[in-house]
């Protein structure tokens, strides 16, 4: 997908953040199962997340070598383009995968937020600074001597959801879901649709017509 067609989708999406429709759209397209793990939550309540995933891959290493540790992960963000969101399945539950400086780093760059199947620290720093971040856990542990990325924009898996570069991604205060690039046009279209009719839903019940006749006249509830 071009990226001047991709940014155009993600700002439309980014106006309608709202998972449950996404991921009622997703069934209804038979694509199923498009939701990470409950434990991926937003470090701050409220925080929403909308891009194209950048996704990461790691592992647990002893090594405490620069080239090792550091120099591919400051490679990989020296790649973060505008649109996205940085996907993480670090394979490692004992480091933070992301802190304040990745955080600043993407986010001059044209990042959206992170989504990370794992751990985050210098969390204070980064609610300061506004960038939405999706995390299993948080610990000030650092990743020299514990972890190190083996590989970016390259086909992950957190939880049962494959995830591809380029892939949409989608966050809120129930959760992530993912959104496959081949879809991702008409499922947005479709939620566009969908808030609209929930909005008409919603005026319906509150002027006093019967849920039944609403669900009957709009199709949705």
């Amino acid at each position: 997908m071009k990226q001047e067609k991709a940014l155009q989708l993600v700002e439309r999406l980014a106006a309608i953040p709202y998972t449950g429709a996404i991921s009622d759209i997703l069934d209804e397209l038979g694509i199923t199962g498009q939701t990470l793990p409950k434990e991926i939550q937003a470090l701050h309540p409220g925080q929403t997340v909308v891009g194209r995933a950048l996704t990461l891959l790691g592992e647990p290493a002893t090594s405490v070598d620069p080239d090792v540790i550091f120099v591919p992960f400051l490679k990989m963000l020296g790649e973060v383009r505008s649109g996205a969101v940085l996907v993480s399945q670090p394979n490692d539950e004992g480091a933070a995968h992301w802190g304040e400086l990745s955080g600043e780093t993407a986010k001059y760059r044209g990042a959206r937020g992170a989504v990370i199947d794992g751990g985050v620290r210098d969390t204070e720093y980064l609610l300061r600074l506004g960038f939405p971040v999706f995390a299993k856990y948080r610990t000030p542990r650092d990743i020299n001597g514990r972890w190190r990325l083996v590989e970016f924009n390259t086909t992950i898996s957190v939880g049962s959801v494959q995830i591809q570069p380029g892939d949409f991604v989608v966050g809120d205060r129930d959760g992530v879901v993912i959104i496959p690039e081949k879809v991702a046009e008409e499922v947005i279209t479709r939620a566009e649709e969908v808030v609209h009719t929930e909005n008409l839903v919603r005026k319906a019940i509150l002027e006093g017509v019967h849920p039944v006749e609403a669900f009957e006249r709009y199709g949705r509830f």
